[in-house]
């Protein structure tokens, strides 16, 4: 079912230190987050509510495949094993679908979770549950992506986050990037990706190479972007997570967008037909991958 492009209700939870805006029945939008009063996370003014749903803004949930697919070139297909071919959305249909949620009994998390249904079985044929969770912890903000296979199949998958941080473009000279150990892999013009090759371990934002990057991860982490202007430093930990993160992706728009990307991915795109990150749940099988993202001031990291 497709949801409405009325403004959505609104979920809101807050400590503190922090504060943090749902719409769940808008594909489990993260929307905002703040930290001591200053945005993390990006959101655009005036969001356009209408389906499908291309915000510019918070973090959309990818979901069952990341990014990009094609079967023959052609864009927005994929393949299974017996050779059948279905159409789906870039990043899944995950974004423009009505999650149920529930929020914690202290008010300082939420739950909120898409199953299948005929429309999603058209596209993608499997019983699923998917769960993103949040969770306030002073200044961090918890997360894990929660995939459960309800059919009685095999069911391949490779979701992910796709996190707009608020950073100004006039200042992403100044913006450093910090990676574990990886290589770094793009996307070829009609599916696939390139062969992979050694990745920088630190890197200005306004290198361009960064551009629809993908650091596929050999050190499960942790990424740490320094804003010197603000005097402080958003690190994501992957570490602590019982499912790897495959990838960390990096994107911004243009060179005016006062938006930068940093997308934990569980698979590359097109993974369904070239393999890489592709993962596969047994029937009654649940992985989780967890995400924290905390913001510190740059002085307690001897910068």
């Amino acid at each position: 079912m497709a949801v409405s492009p009325e403004a959505p209700q609104i979920v809101r939870l807050s400590n503190a230190q922090a504060h943090a805006e749902f719409a769940p029945s808008m594909g489990g939008l993260l929307m905002k987050w703040t930290v001591d009063g200053r945005d993390v996370i990006h959101w655009p003014r005036d969001p356009d509510w209408a389906p499908p749903h291309h915000f510019r803004g918070g973090d959309p949930l990818l979901f069952p495949f990341i990014a990009r697919h094609y079967v023959d070139g052609k864009l927005g297909y994929w393949k299974d094993a017996a050779g059948v071919v279905r159409a789906l959305p870039m990043h899944g249909f995950a974004r423009d679908l009505p999650f149920e949620h529930a929020v914690d009994a202290d008010g300082q998390g939420i739950a909120m979770t898409l199953r299948d249904d005929a429309a999603t079985r058209r596209m993608y044929p499997f019983g699923f549950a998917f769960t993103a969770r949040f969770r306030l912890q002073g200044a961090a903000l918890e997360s894990s992506l929660e995939t459960t296979n309800t059919g009685d199949a095999p069911m391949p998958y490779y979701p992910g986050h796709h996190f707009y941080l608020a950073v100004p473009a006039a200042r992403r000279g100044d913006c450093v990037l910090h990676l574990p150990d990886s290589t770094v892999q793009e996307a070829l013009p009609h599916g696939g990706v390139t062969a992979p090759r050694p990745g920088p371990s630190r890197c200005a934002l306004s290198d361009p190479q960064l551009l629809d990057r993908f650091h596929v991860l050999r050190q499960a982490g942790p990424v740490h972007l320094d804003m010197p202007w603000q005097g402080r430093r958003v690190s994501f930990d992957l570490a602590d997570t019982p499912c790897p993160w495959y990838a960390v992706t990096t994107w911004t728009e243009s060179d005016s967008a006062d938006f930068y990307c940093i997308e934990p991915w569980l698979g590359l795109p097109d993974a369904i037909h070239h393999g890489q990150g592709l993962r596969w749940l047994q029937p009654g099988q649940t992985e989780v991958a967890r995400c924290r993202i905390s913001v510190e001031p740059l002085a307690a990291m001897g910068a």
